[in-house]
């Protein structure tokens, strides 16, 4: 298989460089990171309305660009390696995904135009307070009432859930257990019923809330179709999986590039420390696991693209092998650059601290190479 992009990827990521290194610089990411929504809406209204980013992965017919899984993986290591705070990931790898998985007609033509265009900003929320990552670990109901879904319960982790226009809310049928009996709403921000709040995160460049549904009423409209609710939410979730793992490579190369050109401008004992086999060994050892990881991320695309029926597995291992990789990248980049790295002055240990929370957002690895023995009979 040729994992090399086409022409059109490849402009796609060089008009991706060229943009964020103008618009999204560290200095710019520091200043968004100290406001209360966490992201620059100029930025925001730039990446959406003007470059179309939003709507890579939107059919033509809802107002997006028609574009695949490999394309968003192409963006994805770009935008990973610049650490771009914004409501991207939530609304156009969760939210926009479990649109076009699960929803019907209409609701894809209320919701999708606007996430394309960037106007609408959305996330998924299913995680809570037991942490697991699966649709069996959903406890929040959804009581049938007339014609309307009672919802109640708690979601912790939802990306961008405090500020998010839409929520995708994960729900099951009292009394149901396991994948059985879940459903997904289509529930605006405001709606009445719902409580938000921005929870205190390690990695500020990716806001994270707690939503609170006490007894939000919803009509039946806004359930997704999906005659099985937790296989839709699975399928979403393998999405999700694989474009993060694109990101995380492009977070770990970076930590290999800001090592190495440290390296070779840190002096001690009259020479660079780069010039010590330590070091190298190092650089030597992240620059084959970022490799190893883009390989993972780039082939996940393409089985993501194609469809295939062992998505769940090689999207569970691009997400393993790629947490690892950053995880390992940021650390040793840090341990290179020694005290200063942890400063606020330098940018590493932004870097590390995403690293950590892409790690366990979605599963930490543990849990993703649990569901691959289990996929190949070895659990």
């Amino acid at each position: 298989m040729d994992f090399a992009f086409d022409a059109e990827q490849e402009e796609l990521r060089s008009i991706a460089r060229s943009f964020l290194a103008e618009h999204a610089s560290a200095a710019r990411l520091r200043e968004a990171m100290q406001t209360e929504l966490g992201y620059d809406p100029q930025l925001w209204k730039q990446i959406g309305a003007e470059l179309g980013w939003t709507a890579v992965t939107i059919p033509e017919s809802y107002g997006g660009l028609g574009l695949g899984p490999v394309e968003l993986v192409a963006l994805l290591e770009v935008m990973g390696a610049e650490l771009v705070a914004s409501p991207f990931f939530a609304s156009v790898c969760l939210a926009a995904n479990a649109l076009l998985v699960g929803g019907n007609e209409t609701q894809k033509q209320a919701w999708l135009p606007g996430i394309a265009s960037g106007d609408v900003r959305a996330t998924l929320a299913f995680t809570e307070a037991n942490g697991r990552w699966d649709p069996s670990g959903i406890e929040a109901t959804a009581r049938a009432e007339g014609s309307d879904y009672v919802l109640d319960g708690v979601k912790t982790f939802v990306p961008d859930g405090h500020f998010a226009d839409l929520l995708i809310v994960a729900a099951r049928d009292p009394g149901s257990r396991g994948d059985a009996g879940v459903r997904l709403f289509a529930v605006p921000g405001d709606h009445p019923g719902i409580e938000r709040r921005a929870l205190p995160t390690v990695d500020q460049t990716r806001r994270q809330a707690e939503i609170a549904l006490h007894g939000a009423r919803v009509p039946a409209s806004a359930a997704l179709d999906a005659t099985d609710g937790g296989a839709a939410l699975a399928r979403t979730l393998d999405l999700a999986a694989i474009a993060l793992a694109a990101e995380q490579v492009g977070g770990a190369q970076r930590c290999l590039d800001m090592a190495v050109s440290y390296a070779k401008e840190r002096v001690q004992f009259g020479r660079p420390i780069g010039s010590f086999q330590a070091i190298k060994h190092k650089c030597a050892d992240m620059m084959v696991q970022v490799e190893s990881a883009r390989s993972a991320s780039y082939y996940a695309g393409c089985v993501a693209a194609e469809d295939g029926g062992e998505m769940p597995t090689i999207a569970s291992l691009a997400k393993a092998y790629c947490s690892d990789t950053f995880f390992h990248c940021a650390a040793e980049s840090l341990q290179i650059h020694g005290g200063v790295g942890f400063t606020w002055e330098y940018d590493v240990h932004l870097y590390f601290k995403r690293a950590k929370s892409s790690e366990t957002f979605l599963g930490d690895p543990a849990y993703h190479r649990e569901r691959v023995a289990r996929s190949i009979g070895l659990a």
